[in-house]
C-alpha cells in the first residue's frame, strides 16, 4: 500500500491501548489518558502525553475518543466462490453442524475464474478493514487440488503477507475411499506448488476430516520446506489436535472448543513472555462467531486464562461456519459467551492475534511498530463490547495511511 509522506499526528486521544507492559496506567492494555501518537513513514515515531507531541506535518483530532491498535485478524478463508445461506437456515432450524458443506464450496470455487475469487477476497478484505482489520491471515483450502491451492495462495499473497496452506482441509470426494493417496498428494505436489505463496501450513485434524497419524505427517512435509505450523483443532469434539499443535510447535491451535485438563496444561507449558521467546508460544485462538453460526458450545476461554494460556481473537470469516468479517462482533462475543473482560477479549484481538502470527510488529503501538491504528467513536475500549453492533469505527490507519 502506498504512504503518504510527511508526519501525522494523531492527538488529543483520550484513552490510548497500546499493549505495551508497564506503559500508563498499566494491565495488559498499556493505557495511556490524554495522549498522542506520530507516524512517520508508515511506523509509530513516537507514543506519549499530548501536551509534548512533537510537531507535524497533518493531524488528526481524536476528539478524546479512544484509539486502539488495528486488530489482527489471524484465522480467515477468503478465497472460495459461492454461498451456503441455506445450510446456515438448517442450522438454525435444528441441523447440527458436521463440517460437510465443506465440499459444497470446494465445488464452487474449483468452477470460478481467477477474477472471481480476488474480487470475493478484495470484497472481504476491504470489509474488514473498514471494521478496524489492518492485518488478516488468509487461507487456502477450498480447491483441494494441485492448481487450485497454488491458485488460492497466490490470490491471497496479493492481500496478506501471512498465507496458509491448508490443502488439508477435507478429503475431497475424488479421494473419498483413498484418504492416503489425497496425504501423499499434499504432501508432494500439491506442497511443492502452494509453498511459495505461503507462509504457514494448517490442517484440520477432526472426525470426519484428517486423523492425527495423517495431520502430523502433513504438518512435517510443511515444516521442512520452512513453513511455520497452525492447527484447526478441537473443535467438534476431543481430539489430540491441540496435543499436535504443541508437540510441533505450532503458532496457534485454533477453535480449542473441547479440551482436556491435559489440553489446557499442555498450552500452558508454552506460553513464554515477548521478551524471552514468543517464538516458542502455541496460542489458543477462539473463534465465536463459529459458535455462534453453528449453535455450537462456546469455548471457556476463562478456563485458559487463567491457566495461563495465551489466547487470540479471531473471526475464521468462510462462507460456511462463521461468515462474518468483523473483530467487533467477536469481541462482543467474546465478553458476553465466553467470560473474557473487555481488556482481555481486546488484546485478544490485536496482540494475540499478532503472538498467533509470530509477529511483533502489530498489535501494538510503540516505536517502531507498523503505524496501524483505529479510531473508535467512543471513549474507551469498554464500548466494543458494551455497544454490539453498532459502528464504532471512526478512522483506520493502515501502514500510516487511512484507506
Amino acid at each position: 500500500m502506498p504512504r503518504d509522506t510527511g508526519s501525522l499526528l494523531v492527538t488529543n486521544i483520550g484513552e490510548l491501548v497500546t499493549n505495551v507492559p508497564g506503559t500508563g496506567a498499566g494491565g495488559p492494555l498499556g493505557l495511556r489518558r490524554n495522549a498522542a501518537v506520530l507516524v512517520e513513514d508508515g511506523q509509530v515515531a513516537w507514543v506519549g502525553p499530548a501536551r509534548d507531541a512533537p510537531a507535524a506535518d497533518r493531524r488528526i483530532d481524536a476528539d478524546g475518543a479512544a484509539v486502539l491498535p488495528g486488530f489482527v485478524d489471524s484465522h480467515a478463508h477468503l478465497v472460495f466462490a459461492g454461498d451456503r445461506a441455506a445450510e446456515f437456515a438448517a442450522r438454525m432450524a435444528g441441523q447440527p453442524y458436521t463440517g460437510g458443506g465443506i465440499r459444497t464450496t470446494v465445488g464452487a470455487t474449483r468452477a470460478a475464474p481467477d477474477d472471481e475469487l480476488r474480487a470475493t477476497v478484495a470484497r472481504l478484505r476491504g470489509e474488514a478493514l473498514r471494521q478496524g482489520t489492518t492485518t488478516i491471515e488468509i487461507k487456502s483450502g477450498y480447491g483441494l487440488t494441485v492448481a487450485d491451492e497454488a491458485r488460492s495462495l497466490r490470490i491471497a499473497a496479493e492481500f496478506t503477507e501471512d498465507t496458509t496452506f491448508l490443502g488439508a482441509h477435507v478429503v475431497p470426494a475424488e479421494y473419498a475411499d483413498r484418504p492416503d493417496d489425497y496425504v501423499g498428494m499434499v504432501c508432494g505436489p500439491m506442497l511443492a506448488a502452494a509453498a511459495p505463496y505461503a507462509r504457514w501450513i494448517d490442517v484440520f485434524c477432526e472426525r470426519g476430516a484428517f486423523d492425527v497419524d495423517h495431520a502430523r505427517a502433513i504438518l512435517a512435509c510443511g515444516q521442512a520446506v520452512g513453513l511455520g505450523v497452525r492447527v484447526h483443532a478441537n473443535q467438534l469434539g476431543p481430539g489430540p489436535g491441540v496435543q499436535l499443535g504443541v508437540e510441533l510447535g505450532a503458532a496457534s491451535v485454533d477453535h480449542c472448543t473441547h479440551l482436556s485438563d491435559a489440553d489446557v496444561d499442555a498450552l500452558a507449558s508454552t506460553t513464554t513472555d515477548w521478551v524471552s521467546g514468543p517464538e516458542t508460544t502455541t496460542v489458543a485462538t477462539l473463534l465465536p462467531g463459529a459458535e455462534f453460526s453453528t449453535r455450537s458450545p462456546y469455548p471457556d476461554a476463562r478456563r485458559l486464562l487463567d491457566a495461563g494460556v495465551t489466547v487470540a481473537l479471531a473471526t475464521d470469516c468462510n462462507p460456511g461456519s462463521s461468515y462474518t468479517s468483523s473483530m467487533p462482533f467477536c469481541i462482543a462475543l467474546a465478553v458476553r459467551e465466553m467470560r473474557m473482560t473487555p481488556a482481555e477479549a481486546v488484546w485478544a484481538a490485536t496482540a494475540g492475534g499478532a503472538r498467533a502470527l509470530r509477529r511483533d510488529d502489530v498489535g501494538v503501538l510503540r516505536p517502531g511498530a507498523r503505524a496501524d491504528l483505529i479510531v473508535l467513536d467512543a471513549p474507551s475500549h469498554l464500548h466494543l463490547a458494551y455497544r454490539p453492533g453498532v459502528p464504532l469505527i471512526r478512522h483506520v490507519l493502515h501502514n500510516g495511511v487511512m484507506p
